[in-house]
């Protein structure tokens, strides 16, 4: 691996752990989802793909947090499944990461779609 492809992995790997409590909560909300489901869910879109050594200490610091609240639930004959769902708080901390994300995500916009060496002053908002 090149130093490009290791600055490019670096930089990959710090962006999912910054986005990695955002995607959790946003996969939870309205829903309630067993540990493994949600694992897979993750592992299923390409910047949220983490493991489970990584996805069930982030849950439990969220449940510390009381952001989500997980219960194991019986069914049928299989192994009892955790479920986990949002708090009221985990609702209300997934809007406001929802908005800094949206405000981070137009301001980079705005500095991708405007280059060069002229001082910019961003009009509106």
């Amino acid at each position: 691996m090149n130093s490009t492809e290791a600055l490019m992995e670096k930089w990959e790997v710090q962006l999912r752990k910054g986005t990695l409590e955002l995607a959790i909560l946003a996969a939870l909300q309205q829903r309630t989802l067993y540990g493994l489901e949600l694992l897979k869910l993750l592992q299923s879109l390409p910047s949220t793909t983490i493991t489970e050594g990584t996805l069930y200490p982030l849950l439990d610091r969220l449940k510390r947090d009381e952001l989500v609240d997980a219960q194991w639930v019986q069914e049928g004959d299989s192994r009892p499944r955790k479920y986990y769902q949002l708090t009221p708080l985990g609702t209300q901390k997934l809007t406001d990461l929802t908005r800094l994300w949206r405000q981070s995500v137009t301001d980079i916009e705005f500095l991708l779609a405007n280059p060069g060496p002229q001082p910019l002053q961003k009009t509106g908002a």
